[in-house]
C-alpha cells in the first residue's frame, strides 16, 4: 500500500472521528491537568498583554477562558468541523477557521501560539513542516508552547506488528487509538504517531526556535519555546 495514500486515507478518517465525538468531547477531555496548567500559565506571562493568541487544533475551546481571562485574544484552528461547531457554540465572539496543522500559512501574526494534545496526530513526515509553520505564524520574539503525547513502548511494538501484519505502512510509533482504550487498526480510530523525545529535539533544531522549559506530566513531554 502507498504510504502517501494511506496517510491521506488516515487523516480524513480521524476528522470524521474528531466530528463524531465532538458532542462529548468536553466530558471526555475538558478539564486542564496540572502540568498543562502549569505550563499554560508560564506561557502566558511570558506573552505581552493584550497580545494575539493562536490555538492550532484547538478543538472545542478548552483553552480560551484562560487566554481571554488573561486579557488576551485568541484566533482558533482546527481540521475537524465538528469540534470547531461545538466551540462557536460556547464561544461565538471567537473567531477560527477550519484550516489543519499541515495548512497553517500565517505569517508574523500572532504573540504566542499554542498546540495543546493534537501533534499526536501529525504523521513522522510532516513534523518538521507544521514545527514550521508555527515558528512562521509567531511574531518577533514570540512563545509557543507545545504538548508530545507518551506511549508505552510495547504498545507502540504491538501496533507496529499489527499493522504490518495487516499489510499497512505503518512505522514504529504509529497506532489508531479507540475510543474503548488501547489500539487496533482498522477499527475507525484515532491515528496517532508518539515520537520518541531526541526525535522531536532533532526536528526542533533546525526550526529556530529556542527551548525555555521542558518538562514530563500528565502523559505528556511539555515543551515550552521562545522565537529568537
Amino acid at each position: 500500500m502507498d504510504r502517501s495514500a494511506w496517510l491521506r486515507e488516515i487523516r480524513k478518517s480521524s476528522e470524521a472521528q474528531e466530528t463524531l465525538a465532538a458532542s462529548g468531547y468536553d466530558d471526555q477531555w475538558g478539564a486542564v491537568a496540572p502540568t498543562h496548567q502549569r505550563f499554560f500559565e508560564r506561557f502566558l506571562d511570558l506573552c505581552p498583554p493584550g497580545g494575539r493568541i493562536l490555538d492550532a487544533a484547538c478543538g472545542t475551546g478548552k483553552y480560551w477562558p484562560l487566554i481571554l481571562a488573561s486579557g488576551r485574544t485568541v484566533l482558533g484552528i482546527d481540521q475537524s468541523r465538528g469540534v470547531l461547531a461545538r466551540a462557536r457554540e460556547k464561544f461565538p465572539d471567537v473567531p477560527s477557521e477550519r484550516i489543519g496543522l499541515q495548512e497553517m500559512s500565517c505569517e508574523a501574526a500572532f504573540a504566542g501560539a499554542i498546540c495543546m494534545d493534537a501533534m499526536e496526530m501529525v504523521p513522522p513526515e510532516d513534523w518538521p513542516f507544521v514545527l514550521n509553520n508555527l515558528y512562521r505564524a509567531i511574531a518577533g520574539t514570540g512563545y509557543l508552547y507545545f504538548t508530545v503525547e507518551i506511549a508505552e513502548e510495547q504498545e507502540l511494538a504491538k501496533a507496529l506488528a499489527e499493522g504490518r501484519q495487516m499489510g499497512l505502512p505503518v512505522v514504529l510509533g504509529e497506532a489508531e487509538w479507540v475510543m474503548e482504550g488501547g489500539y487496533a487498526w482498522g477499527r475507525n480510530g484515532f491515528y496517532h504517531y508518539y515520537p520518541g523525545l531526541e526525535q522531536v529535539k532533532k526536528w526542533l533544531q533546525p526550526t529556530g526556535f529556542e527551548l525555555i522549559e521542558h518538562d514530563v506530566g500528565d502523559d505528556y513531554h511539555h515543551f515550552l519555546m521562545r522565537k529568537p
